[in-house]
């Protein structure tokens, strides 16, 4: 018998199964890991997450492992490069976004030490648990900041999605197997 999982785990894919169980909603302190996290999730916008996941070994092969310093490196070659390349979320908007946020990024990086550092400045209880909304006090914050700091792409539920997703907020279901367990 399988176990209950949230909603939204579509059980006809095992990718997005996988997701689930094994990293959705887990802490994440490690700043390359939150890089990645934060630029598949600005790429999500309009979109769905299945769309992301299931693109999301190519996005790695594309944006060079999410390495930091390679992607703010990108320069107009690699923009065409990445826009010719099918098997990612071809937007021209999103992928300059990305690559305008992992300067922001490593400006942050440097204001704060990691990127983590900064994320626990807006969040110190975390995680906050809470599976039905979709903004939040502190994704209201983080993305206010992110915006004032020039990064595109990280709306309020954007970022709610990206805390969801690094596990600060705790959004598995009452009647998920993970509820309160992913820690």
């Amino acid at each position: 018998m399988q176990p209950k999982r949230c909603f939204w785990a579509k059980p006809g894919n095992p990718l997005y199964i996988r997701y689930h169980d094994e990293e959705w909603g887990r802490p994440v302190h490690d700043d390359r890991h939150l890089l990645e996290m934060l630029i598949l999730e600005s790429f999500q916008a309009g979109l769905t997450w299945e769309c992301v996941l299931n693109k999301r070994e190519a996005f790695r092969e594309a944006f060079r492992g999410f390495d930091r310093d390679s992607i703010i490196a990108f320069d107009d070659s690699d923009i065409e490069r990445l826009m010719g390349n099918p098997s990612i979320i071809r937007n021209r908007a999103k992928i300059r976004a990305a690559i305008a946020n992992t300067r922001v990024f490593k400006e942050i990086q440097s204001e704060y030490g990691s990127f983590d550092a900064y994320l626990a400045t807006f969040c110190p209880d975390a995680p906050l648990r809470d599976h039905t909304s979709t903004v939040s006090a502190w994704s209201d914050a983080i993305s206010a900041d992110l915006r004032r700091r020039g990064m595109k792409f990280v709306g309020s539920t954007i970022i709610h999605a990206f805390l969801q997703a690094i596990g600060i907020i705790d959004a598995h279901e009452p009647s998920c197997f993970l509820h309160h367990n992913s820690k």
